[in-house]
């Protein structure tokens, strides 16, 4: 008996971009064979974007970049302190 399996090949790709929540991400990923080549972000709660580049193979295995852009910002808490 002979079994036969198909090649693994696929692309993908999606987006989120909320404003009324702030969730703002996306992400691709192509696979060809053995090999998975991807990337994802998304908009950290400080405001910076996190970036991750990844690849994967059976010879090196997983690997990923992770690179962070754009200034953190935190909000000005303003309380009433009862003076």
């Amino acid at each position: 008996m002979l079994f036969y399996s198909a090649y693994p090949q696929y692309e993908f790709k999606y987006g989120v971009h909320d404003p009324h929540t702030g969730d703002v991400k996306n992400q691709w990923e192509s696979r060809d064979g053995d090999v998975v080549k991807g990337s994802y972000s998304l908009v950290e709660p400080d405001g910076s974007t996190r970036t991750v580049h990844y690849t994967a193979d059976k010879h090196s295995g997983f690997n990923a970049v992770v690179k962070k852009s754009g200034h953190s910002s935190h909000p000005q808490h303003y309380g009433h302190h009862g003076y």
